[in-house]
């Protein structure tokens, strides 16, 4: 009989295997009972409700007639000597219960989730990275395995200081060491410059800061007043998410953090602690240095969300400095006061929709929101306020990724079989957040009734995103969409 039961569990579906289970408990239930292992005072077992006790408590007791309890609900078991042959019957039935429940949910393991998500694949390692290189330090096949790599499944935290720098373009995939070496020894050379122009032009500030005559301020000096005021506002209330991540920080003195403070200019910090005083003025240094560099965006407010993950990973900050001046190329259009870059990037996330989605399109159109105005933060600072720190890297690395492709000129075959059809794309952004917005499509239709409503639940999205999937799905509408767009 069992083994009739058994072939049924194992060929039936999840309904039908539930109900098996059931059928097997009963059973065994039956044989305990009817097979003599212990009694009602004479070697039967006396089930008790929850709460039924003698003890009148939890956790082991001890009742009347030597009987054992266990508080809370189970069975009372007597101290009579039990049954060789019902134990035997019953530990067989109980064997075959655990078998059929370890075959049904097996089996049940092997079903296809209605809520598939995309597992990471494993990230780039320490010792694939260091493998990556030739002898005179070019990377190997122009740099194809790396970036496919990252692509696939980011970058180990360990070597991302090593990384990024070939991610942002600060090295070129195809340079040796030698030119590396020589590229970095200018950067840190126009970095010290710029630093010596912000601490010039601050001198002068603050020499004239009581002077009624404002006509010697040239119109650079006020721009850069400005830009001062609100990167020192910015820093000092960024978030501390990154700490875990910049041991190098956490571990900074007082004394340390304060006399860095002081060399920037860096004085209102209020009861922060060390790591976040010394974070608060890197952010100020390595700002002021590029407001100075690319005086048309100069400094607006989201900026040093951009900037405070690239410190918490690179600890030099000539390196730092050109990582974010790389990664700014393609994110400055979004600081630009005509607002011409956002414009074009909500009107790209809106063709997506309204190819991918025309009934989710039409109704956003009813609520006059296709203009997509509703995820502007999301392009603005790039998800960095609705996923957590380590998703944000790793959604980055994955878009950095691609436009180092598209830089180092990767033809499209040079892929393979990782997805042949879904190339690298300079809009990756955009694709993914238009699949943040079309994983709640439902949500939307049936739901909302204004724009209001949509834009607050896009900005409550944090911790409720699987970076994977996002980046899944935004590939598959680039397979899917990007030659009509």
């Amino acid at each position: 009989m069992l083994s009739e039961v058994l072939q049924i569990a194992t060929e039936g579906g999840r309904g039908r295997g539930r109900r098996v289970i059931s059928l097997i408990v009963a059973v065994c239930l039956m044989l305990l009972f009817a097979t003599g292992i212990g009694g009602f005072y004479s070697g039967k077992w006396i089930m008790f409700v929850e709460g039924g006790s003698i003890s009148g408590g939890g956790g082991i007791g001890s009742g009347r007639n030597g009987i054992s309890l266990v508080g809370g609900g189970g069975f009372w078991s007597s101290a009579m000597p039990p049954s060789n042959v019902g134990i035997a019957i019953a530990v067989t039935a109980m064997a075959g219960l655990a078998l059929a429940v370890t075959v049904v949910y097996s089996r049940r393991g092997s079903l296809k989730s209605p809520w598939p998500q995309r597992r990471r694949k494993h990230a780039l390692m320490s010792k694939q990275w260091k493998s990556s290189f030739l002898p005179d330090g070019k990377l190997c096949d122009g740099g194809v395995k790396f970036l496919k790599k990252v692509r696939s499944g980011g970058v180990d935290p360990t070597i991302r200081a090593e990384v990024w720098p070939f991610l942002l373009g600060v090295y070129d995939v195809n340079s040796s060491k030698e030119e590396r070496e020589s590229i970095r020894s200018l950067n840190r050379k126009e970095y010290g410059n710029l630093r010596k122009q912000c601490r010039k032009i601050i001198r002068c500030l603050e020499k004239n800061s009581g002077s009624k005559d404002n006509k010697t301020k040239s119109l650079s000096e006020e721009n850069f007043a400005a830009w001062r005021r609100i990167i020192r506002l910015d820093a000092v209330r960024a978030n501390s998410e990154w700490i875990i991540y910049s041991p190098s920080h956490a571990s900074i003195t007082e004394l340390n953090a304060r006399h860095f403070a002081k060399s920037v200019g860096l004085k209102d910090y209020g009861q922060l602690e060390p790591c976040r005083v010394f974070h608060a003025a890197r952010l100020v240094s390595i700002l002021e240095a590029y407001a100075l560099r690319d005086p048309e965006i100069g400094y607006c407010q989201g900026m040093s969300d951009l900037l405070s993950p690239i410190i918490s990973v690179i600890d030099d900050d000539s390196e730092a400095f050109w990582c974010f001046v790389g990664f700014m190329k393609k994110a400055r259009h979004n600081f630009r006061l005509d607002e011409v870059g956002i414009r074009r990037q909500l009107n790209l996330v809106s063709r997506i929709i309204k190819y991918k989605d025309s009934h989710l399109y039409g109704h956003l159109e009813k609520l006059q929101a296709e203009d997509c105005f509703f995820v502007y933060r999301m392009v603005v600072v790039l998800f960095r306020r609705e996923l957590n720190f380590d998703q944000t890297l790793c959604l980055w690395e994955v878009i950095w990724a691609d436009q180092a492709a598209i830089r180092a000129g990767i033809a499209l075959s040079s892929w393979g079989r990782m997805r042949p059809l879904a190339p690298p794309n300079e809009d990756l952004l955009l694709y993914a957040i238009a699949a943040s917005v079309l994983q709640r499509r439902k949500l939307i239709i049936e739901e909302y009734s204004s724009m209001e409503e949509i834009m607050k639940d896009c900005n409550s999205m944090a911790g409720h995103l699987d970076v994977w999937k996002l980046l899944d799905d935004a590939h598959d509408l680039v397979v899917n969409l990007n030659d009509k767009i």
